[in-house]
């Protein structure tokens, strides 16, 4: 750093000063990080919920149960019923999806069928508004 002493020479015009006071810049920003952290809410690391209150009432009926096997060559059966063809099974699915409470459909692939056999049965029961289906793994066929 150095110190200028002494006047501009006769008729020179003064050279504006460079440096850039940098004092008020700072506690301006100290001031608005104060304001940030004075401001910013408790970390809550819980979740509030209203939970009920008392024991759950008992199920009124046990679910009815419609199990499909696709056994390793595509082969399908409704309740160890062979299907002989797609427009039955959707039959089938059509009139549990019709029914107001319906039945737990559960859908049980061999390990060894290709998926879209599979996929095939479960894109059935999705277009025809069936709600309650679940993939089952099935120790009869495997």
């Amino acid at each position: 750093m150095s110190m200028n002493v002494g006047s501009p020479a006769a008729g020179a015009d003064p050279e504006p000063m460079m440096e850039m006071n940098m004092t008020p810049l700072i506690d301006v920003m100290l001031v608005l990080i104060i304001m940030l952290i004075i401001t910013i809410p408790k970390a809550n690391h819980s979740v509030n919920l209203n939970m009920p209150v008392g024991t759950p009432p008992p199920p009124t009926k046990e679910p009815v149960v419609v199990t499909i096997d696709v056994d390793f060559d595509g082969t399908i059966l409704w309740d160890n019923q062979v299907v002989p063809d797609r427009a039955t099974l959707e039959s089938k699915l059509t009139a549990v999806a019709a029914q107001a409470d319906q039945p737990e459909v559960h859908l049980r692939p061999n390990k060894l069928v290709s998926y879209k056999s599979v996929a095939g049965v479960m894109a059935s029961a999705q277009r025809l508004g069936v709600t309650k289906i679940g993939l089952v793994g099935n120790e009869q066929f495997q």
